[in-house]
């Protein structure tokens, strides 16, 4: 041991006399430790992220869209304005599925809302069955939620996303109040737990919820709606109830073989795995950049070693005359090598942790540490001046100590 602390001292001299070289070497492979830090903590971030959106749009659902799905830049799908999907295909799911548990169709237009001289443009306009809240995991403030009584009576009521109950009430209490939507008045009786973007990036609570029949009557004039949420009985039942419900509605629809179908039919697991897949990308791209990095500060490491070996040719030599054993000699220019990139690790991970706070708050992510990230960072820090310092050490040990001596 008293060894090991005589040559880490001789080796914080020496770095001591390259300053500048020592703090570039370090940098390469504090930028490396960095990367992998930010990336670790920021993919597991992401992940917590997709879960808790999944989860708050409903458990165990399988979406029928009207229409065929595209993809609009990073955003979720958006459905095509078709009309095909009704209530009554809705019903056939539910009696002809025993997996799914409830049934939920769903029709969504934007209309212009007043409330007294506050008019909101175009607010999503939602019609929604009874059972909607349940499904879709919607929780009421203040309030009450639409009942069966309401559906069956078409009544003209309607319950508010916190967002729209702010932007035409202000700190007003909505409940009981009357609104205009588009020319229709409807009495607000209740307002929703304010639940944040979903997976498409769109505000949950910038939303308004009326009876579905209310809706298809006095809103659209419509038959048809826009999805039909499943939930279905367990998560183990999913591919298969996707399947069933794909085969069911290509019969009801008289859609022929070889022909596409008039409706997509996703699975919140999908939307979860296309995330996961981009943010794969991200992780592999970061990586990449802290292998380069580490890669860099081995290199600088290594050249700082090689200049630092021939300018103690005289120190070595002496030290061998006198009785040096070669691996004490190893030993000091690894630990020299080993303090520099041990440095620039524990430089990289605390600031990695810090940058990764901020940056999870500012994207409004749940601030996650990944303690596998930090291990790996750590390690691969420590590896690479080791590796670097090895052929350094064994140039040392290759001095002549009688050639210094003659000299």
């Amino acid at each position: 041991m008293e060894r090991i602390i005589l040559n880490l001292k001789i080796a914080l001299g020496a770095l001591g006399n390259h300053r500048l070289r020592t703090v570039l070497a370090v940098l390469g492979v504090f930028f490396g430790t960095l990367s992998l830090v930010i990336v670790g903590n920021l993919s597991d971030s992401l992940s917590l992220k997709t879960e808790q959106e999944v989860d708050s749009l409903g458990k165990n659902l399988v979406i029928v869209f009207s229409g065929q799905l595209r993809r609009h830049g990073p955003r979720f799908p958006l459905a095509t304005r078709a009309t095909n999907l009704t209530l009554d295909d809705a019903t056939a799911i539910l009696y002809a599925f025993p997996h799914a548990k409830e049934v939920s169709p769903s029709g969504m237009k934007a209309f212009p809302v007043r409330y007294q001289n506050t008019v909101l443009k175009a607010v999503a306009v939602n019609g929604v069955a009874p059972n909607f809240a349940e499904v879709r995991n919607f929780e009421i403030a203040s309030g009450s939620p639409i009942t069966e009584d309401d559906e069956k009576n078409q009544r003209k009521v309607a319950v508010l996303g916190p967002t729209t109950a702010e932007k035409l009430f202000g700190d007003e209490n909505p409940v009981g109040k009357t609104i205009l939507i588009r020319r229709v008045p409807v009495q607000v009786i209740g307002v929703t737990v304010a639940k944040g973007s979903d997976i498409s990036g769109a505000d949950q609570d910038n939303q308004i919820f009326v009876p579905l029949k209310t809706f298809l009557r006095n809103f659209t004039n419509k038959e048809y709606v826009n999805s039909i949420y499943v939930q279905a009985a367990g998560d183990s039942v999913i591919p298969s109830l996707q399947k069933e419900i794909v085969a069911l509605l290509r019969i009801r629809h008289k859609i022929r073989d070889g022909m596409k179908d008039d409706f997509t039919v996703v699975d919140l697991k999908d939307v979860n795995t296309l995330k996961s897949d981009a943010m794969g990308m991200i992780t592999i791209l970061g990586r990449t950049a802290a292998a380069a990095s580490f890669l860099i500060g081995a290199l600088g490491i290594l050249s700082i070693m090689i200049l630092i070996v021939n300018e103690r040719r005289m120190e070595i030599g002496i030290r061998r005359a006198v009785g040096s054993r070669k691996k004490d000699i190893i030993l000091q220019f690894l630990l020299e090598s080993s303090f520099i990139s041990v440095t620039g690790g524990l430089i990289g991970i605390l600031i990695g942790m810090m940058a990764s706070l901020v940056i999870a708050r500012v994207l409004s992510y749940p601030a996650t540490i990944s303690v596998p990230g930090l291990i790996t960072a750590f390690g691969a820090s420590a590896l690479s001046g080791v590796i670097a310092g090895i052929y350094p050490s064994f140039k040392a040990i290759q001095v002549n100590p009688v050639d210094i001596i003659r000299s």
